[in-house]
């Protein structure tokens, strides 16, 4: 039986979302969600390159939301009730997904993104409840979103 949230567990909630309502995050989630795909870290080296705009987007989004996500694995954070409203936390991770093995080789860190990654797999058990199909239909459309 999950935990029970808390006051402070809604609190938190409002105050991440207040951040993620920050004008150079509202720009940088935008491009994520809009332009940021790719499938192997060749193309992500070519689409963000070190010092560009854009690899500083995609630093703001991933680390926000594996910030997040180490607030959940930690237990600072109630799962349950973040699931409610987080979503968008698994459309980063599936972004990221195609090439994180890649990523955690080359840059020698095998812990790389492991809070995002342990809470949207968790996220995709929430989604599936309801039904089976959810998480991988969710994949499909923000894929095709891409145009992929």
């Amino acid at each position: 039986m999950p935990t029970p949230s808390t006051y402070d567990d809604a609190n938190l909630i409002l105050r991440l979302y207040e951040l993620r309502r920050e004008d150079r995050m509202r720009s940088a989630r935008k491009w994520y969600m809009e332009s940021f795909g790719p499938d192997t870290l060749a193309e992500f080296r070519q689409l963000c390159p070190p010092g560009s705009d854009t690899n500083a987007s995609f630093r703001q989004v991933s680390s926000y939301y594996e910030m997040v996500s180490s607030f959940i694995t930690s237990g600072v954070l109630n799962e349950e009730l973040y699931f409610q409203s987080g979503g968008e936390l698994f459309l980063v991770y599936i972004r990221l997904e195609p090439f994180l093995a890649e990523m955690r080789e080359a840059f020698k860190n095998p812990g790389m993104y492991k809070n995002l990654q342990s809470v949207a797999s968790r996220y995709a058990d929430y989604v599936n409840r309801n039904d089976p199909q959810a998480a991988d239909a969710f994949r499909t459309r923000m894929r095709a979103l891409l145009g992929k």
